[in-house]
């Protein structure tokens, strides 16, 4: 069984009036621990396909499946708590609360989610040191650079130990060395702790180091 399928997925938008069709019955299957690089055309729609992905945005027609189950078929308070426990996401736009240090934007999933607050914190503080950020973990996100930022927002979606991680352009702002210690990171979440992992990248070098590499473009998702 598939870990994430998707079947038959159109979304399309309305501009000015024009329907702009962006998924055109993709289907999809995403097998437990691949990692997986999505390349495309900058406005394919590889955004809106992590979203849907994601369960952040529905399609127009189509099913979204986890282990076999139609996503799009539970009540709204029911995708949340999926997307809430099962997906750790990381957008183009960082989204750090500014007020809060980087370690407490790390850890605060986890404390949300009532965890042992000294086993959270503890854990963001390995993470951000993975990511090469441990001498920052008392900066508010106003201190970061936007690579840092985006580091941090990374070991934000990972704090909860996910079960798939959707990555939208990760490395987009990082210079080619720290981009490739945030490759190296995603290879080794990947083998501690069998996460998977689908990666939107324009990064020629991160879509090669993933096993399976896919294209989008008119609307249809192929192997690249």
């Amino acid at each position: 069984m598939a870990l994430l399928s998707i079947r038959n997925v159109f979304k399309s938008y309305f501009l000015h009036g024009k329907r702009i069709d962006i998924l055109r019955g993709v289907s999809l299957d995403i097998q437990r621990g691949e990692l997986v690089s999505l390349v495309g055309a900058s406005g394919a729609g590889k955004s809106t396909f992590l979203h849907v992905l994601g369960t952040l945005d529905a399609p127009a027609a189509g099913e979204v499946m986890f282990e076999d189950r139609s996503v799009f078929s539970m009540n709204d308070a029911e995708i949340a708590e999926f997307r809430n426990q099962t997906i750790g996401f990381v957008f183009q736009s960082h989204f750090l609360l500014p007020e809060f240090t980087a370690l407490e934007n790390v850890a605060m999933p986890a404390l949300i989610r009532r965890q042992d607050r000294t086993g959270a914190y503890a854990y963001a503080r390995e993470l951000l040191e993975r990511v090469g950020l441990g001498h920052r973990v008392d900066h508010r996100p106003g201190e970061l650079s936007g690579g840092e930022a985006q580091r941090v927002a990374l070991a934000r979606a990972l704090v909860l130990k996910p079960a798939v991680l959707l990555a939208d352009e990760p490395t987009g702002n990082l210079d080619p060395a720290t981009g490739e210690g945030i490759h190296q990171l995603l290879r080794e979440v990947n083998r501690e702790q069998g996460i998977t992992a689908v990666v939107v990248t324009h990064n020629e070098t991160l879509a090669r180091s993933m096993p399976r590499r896919l294209r989008l473009a008119g609307g249809e998702v192929s192997e690249a």
